[in-house]
């Protein structure tokens, strides 16, 4: 497993065992609310064009509660068009900032094609409640490599959003955060 595969550098405090034994994580003493995890692992793998290509976002519910199932597949063919422009760069920056580099695997060319290939009721059912009908496909596969619902049946929550640092950028590259709509080319950006 790919956690199995992290080598993780022991600090000075204590080691705590996680997952039957299987995960470790290094505890520092910087602030007592806080866990620091180092690793020696140089590529990471990255969720980006999941909630694209897979219907997560809390917005094609709406757009799914508008007009069903035929104007999702709209939008979800609008994003995959405009996904290469959006926020790779800066996820991609982000990582890098890291030393690290980001592997896309629902980016693959033939995972994009299959999911295009889909009709979108067998990738999403809004009928489900969140946590459940988003991603089902997705959600699907976990449970057959048993993942649980540990994993499978979690509420998306974008870390980029719930702590503004998408805001930040916008600002910083636009100049304010409603000037960054997502359309900009990647050799207009700095």
């Amino acid at each position: 497993m790919f956690h199995d595969s992290l080598q993780l550098k022991k600090k000075d405090k204590k080691i705590q065992k996680q997952s039957q034994g299987k995960q470790t994580t290094t505890k520092t003493n910087t602030n007592k609310n806080k866990n620091t995890i180092h690793t020696s692992a140089k590529i990471l793998l990255v969720g980006q064009g999941a909630d694209d290509l897979m219907a997560g976002y809390s917005r094609h519910r709406s757009v799914y509660a508008a007009g069903g199932y035929p104007a999702l597949q709209a939008e979800l063919n609008l994003e995959k068009g405009r996904l290469w422009t959006r926020n790779l760069g800066r996820d991609d920056r982000c990582i890098a900032a890291c030393g690290r580099e980001g592997r896309t695997p629902f980016l693959d060319e033939d995972v994009v094609n299959y999911l295009a290939s889909l009709r979108v009721e067998s990738i999403v059912d809004f009928d489900r409640p969140q946590g459940e009908g988003d991603k089902m496909i997705l959600r699907k596969c976990g449970e057959l490599l048993g993942l649980g619902s540990v994993c499978t049946g979690l509420v998306k929550r974008a870390i980029q959003f719930g702590s503004r640092i998408s805001q930040e950028s916008n600002k910083v590259q636009f100049g304010s955060n409603s000037q960054g709509k997502g359309d900009v080319q990647w050799g207009n950006l700095y």
